[in-house]
């Protein structure tokens, strides 16, 4: 499975559901009495679905990563609790939760129906998978080279990835699999968007664009493609090339960018 740092995941998930949780709907949130999301991280899910359930409900978050579960308990609210446990071995007895969920999670794994089986050994009502897919991500940026070569980045990098990070548009079949009767599915568009002032981390983004720092940290998952070492140095090249153009803009405040990531909310019952 691959892993993530804190910085990665709030960057990722900063803003998500703050303009619309309509998506979120589908799941009930406040019928439910216990909850569980899977592969928290630092809770950003967490956080969204205790301001949505009832008052006298309970969540329990659980990763993997002990290090980002004392973030979430740190950022925890009253009624949730954090503890470490495997995806595919759930440290709960059968039907403890009537809601089991996960955010970005079932993309990073290598069999995400095991996981889906093992969510629905531990719920005794409802499974949901909150997904994107990576691959139908759209950019606007006021640098015109910034969307082709993230285009073609992208493209290595799907192509070099050993698990499915473009599942979330075709989770159904994960959930039939599993043996979950799926629901209903609804897309959920997360928009991130820099612009002045910028942030701390938007400015961090483009220094790493500017020295091809995000590309190297991912070299080896896009040489596992048909990627060649030219065409990578090639590419980390005019990233650099972009990313101080980037910089530039960021000096005279002209810069600004507009990232949608399509996510689908996927719910299954037991």
């Amino acid at each position: 499975m691959r892993e993530f740092s804190e910085d990665y995941l709030r960057r990722t998930r900063e803003g998500m559901w703050d303009d619309s949780r309509e998506a979120l709907e589908t799941l009930s949130l406040e019928s439910h009495d216990r909850i569980l999301d899977v592969g928290c991280g630092t809770g950003e899910l967490s956080r969204v679905l205790r301001t949505e359930m009832a008052s006298g409900a309970t969540l329990v978050g659980c990763d993997v990563d002990t290090d980002l579960l004392e973030v979430a308990a740190e950022r925890g609210a009253d009624s949730s609790s954090f503890l470490a446990g495997n995806a595919l071995e759930l440290p709960f007895p059968d039907d403890t939760f009537d809601l089991v969920v996960c955010q970005a999670l079932l993309i990073n794994l290598p069999d995400p129906t095991a996981a889906l089986a093992e969510f629905a050994r531990v719920s005794r009502d409802l499974v949901a998978a909150v997904e994107p897919n990576n691959a139908d991500v759209s950019l606007d940026s006021s640098v015109p080279a910034e969307d082709s070569l993230e285009r073609r980045a992208r493209r290595a990098y799907l192509a070099g990835v050993s698990t499915d990070v473009a599942l979330g548009a075709d989770a159904r079949e994960a959930f039939e699999t599993a043996g979950l009767d799926v629901c209903e599915t609804r897309r959920y568009d997360h928009v991130r968007t820099v612009e002045p002032p910028y942030s701390e981390g938007a400015l961090l983004a483009a220094r790493r664009k500017a020295t091809g720092a995000g590309l190297a940290d991912d070299r080896e998952t896009l040489l596992s493609g048909p990627l060649t070492e030219p065409e990578y140095d090639e590419l980390r090249g005019a990233w650099r090339e972009m990313g101080r153009t980037v910089v530039e803009q960021m000096d005279d405040r002209a810069y600004r960018r507009s990232e949608s990531v399509p996510f689908y909310v996927t719910v299954g019952r037991v």
